[in-house]
């Protein structure tokens, strides 16, 4: 009878610990829109700051630590959700494209979470494809719908057959109603929660809500300084090209200079609402053509940029009437950046700033003092870490990124926090035409490496190295590779470079045959520079055949 009541005592003291942590525990709210760039948030400084495009996620940034250096390790949906759920690299946790999964098992975050005592959920864009491991979801089927939204939600048959649809709303909107029934209906008061808000918008085709068509229809957008034209200092072979005869291959446009796709063909076939009605992308020249499908662009993708800010004001308010607003970390960031007609580019892809670096705010008022900014370099690996630090939950071995918590609350980089981001982006030439790369930046340079091949070697574009003094050069305007006053600046980046590679698991080893030609230009002495040559004539034969063939 002893042994019992002091079993009993036992318990009851675990219990009562247990239910103490929880408690104290934050609650963590992780929200994430799908091409939400830095550019486009008023919080970052930018040539959109004055249409004042996110009041509410600029409330959040004054009440909490603004990240300037945060980046994607692969500016594309898929690989860049797949780092945040598993905090690894592509390389290692096998997602290098559109056509990746994370298997329940290896989705370490909830799982982790779970462990933690945290209740789980999920609400939007998933993308991972297989069923997500959380108590709760509710996620859009691949890239989903921006209207007559549908979800796959837990059901009595196998996933991924249980759906609900939405007939005739908007997706923002019913992401939110979504996420706002699950805190009325579904939270558990006693477990603290770990929920992801993640919306499609402003994912192109950027289709918003009706009610905002009239935003920005009389206003002229601001243009980026580059949206005409670049100088030619910018670039390499490996972008434009021998003597620029790839500059209309590379990169997908907002105006007439890719003739495959570009906004001004594009939009107006999806929106011709939003171009003059006399509009004629023939008869127009090409900066005419590049006026009018950069306003049309930049006014759609704003009106979903405020359907989000919009949608999150109703989060938040319910979250503050509810007390829990306070007792909450809150994240807000976009899956990677994305193009705003910088360079005349869309869609993300590049290593460039405008698609590498995310948005990322923390608001947590009880530990991360309001108002402040740091420039740490963090990556999209770094991420879980941090929320599994708040949570008090264990990191396993497999993450590869390191919690920030510390720059969090004290603005302050901890002694030996890491020096440079790596980049890596497989897609080789698919949809939007950007060549096969992988970079290096640390806060004062950016080294880019062009290496342009898919994963069996092949489709070759020519390779080409870029290296950016980001302290003079901020918008990576002057390429000063071959700058003999940068010699050894060069030099020791492409040794850090290869040993950051081999530091993070990138070796090579998963697809030998790329391997094999980013070794082989990997110098970039005389001779690589004139087969360089030779592959840039080539593949402007081969792209040439290809638009003969459908008529443009």
């Amino acid at each position: 009878m002893k042994v019992t009541c002091l079993t009993l005592a036992i318990l009851s003291v675990a219990l009562a610990t247990s239910s103490l942590n929880a408690a104290d525990k934050p609650n963590i709210l992780f929200i994430m829109s799908d091409d939400h760039t830095a550019q486009a948030i008023g919080a970052y400084a930018t040539v959109l700051k004055g249409l004042n495009p996110t009041p509410t996620i600029d409330a959040l940034a004054n009440e909490g630590i603004v990240f300037d250096n945060a980046f994607c390790t692969n500016s594309i949906c898929t690989p860049s959700r797949a780092c945040i759920i598993t905090g690894q690299y592509n390389h290692n946790n096998g997602v290098f494209d559109l056509g990746g999964n994370i298997k329940p098992d290896k989705q370490m975050l909830p799982i982790q979470m779970r462990k933690a005592g945290y209740q789980t959920a999920i609400i939007g864009k998933w993308h991972l494809k297989q069923e997500p491991n959380f108590d709760y979801y509710k996620v859009l089927p691949g890239q989903g719908k921006y209207f007559d939204t549908e979800f796959r939600i837990q059901g009595d048959k196998p996933w991924p057959e249980n759906t609900v649809a939405y007939p005739g709303e908007h997706s923002s909107d019913v992401i939110t109603d979504a996420t706002l029934n699950w805190f009325k209906e579904e939270r558990d008061p006693d477990k603290p929660f770990f929920f992801c808000h993640q919306f499609k918008a402003p994912h192109d085709y950027f289709e918003n809500a009706m009610r905002y068509q009239s935003y920005l229809a009389d206003v002229d957008i601001p243009e980026p300084d580059t949206l005409y034209d670049v100088p030619d200092t910018w670039g390499s072979i490996g972008t434009r090209g021998h003597n620029d005869e790839l500059t209309p291959h590379i990169g997908t446009s907002i105006g007439k200079r890719n003739p495959r796709r570009s906004y001004a063909t594009d939009l107006f076939r999806m929106f011709p609402e939003e171009f003059p009605d006399d509009y004629d992308s023939e008869e127009l020249t090409e900066v005419e053509t590049t006026r009018i499908a950069y306003q049309a662009y930049l006014k759609k993708y704003l009106r979903c940029v405020k359907g989000v800010d919009d949608n999150l004001k109703r989060l938040f308010d319910y979250l503050k009437a509810e007390g829990l607003y306070d007792n909450t970390v809150i994240i807000y960031t976009g899956d990677q950046g994305f193009w705003l007609g910088e360079k005349d580019f869309q869609d993300k892809r590049w290593a460039y700033d405008e698609s590498q670096r995310m948005p990322f705010i923390v608001r947590y008022p009880k530990a991360i003092p309001s108002g402040i900014r740091s420039d740490a370099i963090i990556e999209n690996v770094d991420y879980p870490a941090l929320m599994l630090d708040y949570a008090g939950a264990d990191i396993p071995k497999s993450v590869q990124g390191k919690s920030f918590r510390q720059i969090c609350e004290t603005g302050r980089e901890p002694v030996g926090w890491k020096d440079a981001a790596y980049y890596r982006y497989w897609m080789h030439m698919a949809h939007h035409d950007n060549p096969g790369e992988m970079a290096i930046r640390t806060k004062t340079h950016k080294l880019i490496y062009f290496y342009g091949c898919d994963y069996k070697g092949a489709k070759q574009t020519p390779p080409g190295w870029e290296l950016y003094d980001l302290a003079r050069d901020p918008h990576e305007l002057n390429n000063v590779y071959d700058h003999p006053a940068y010699a050894q600046v060069r030099d020791g980046l492409k040794a850090k470079f290869a040993q950051l590679r081999q530091d993070i698991g990138d070796d090579g080893s998963h697809y030998p045959l790329a391997e094999k030609v980013v070794q082989e230009f990997w110098d970039y002495d005389e001779a690589d520079q004139r087969k360089a040559i030779q592959i840039s004539h080539e593949f402007l034969r081969r792209r040439e055949a290809e638009l003969a063939k459908v008529g443009k």
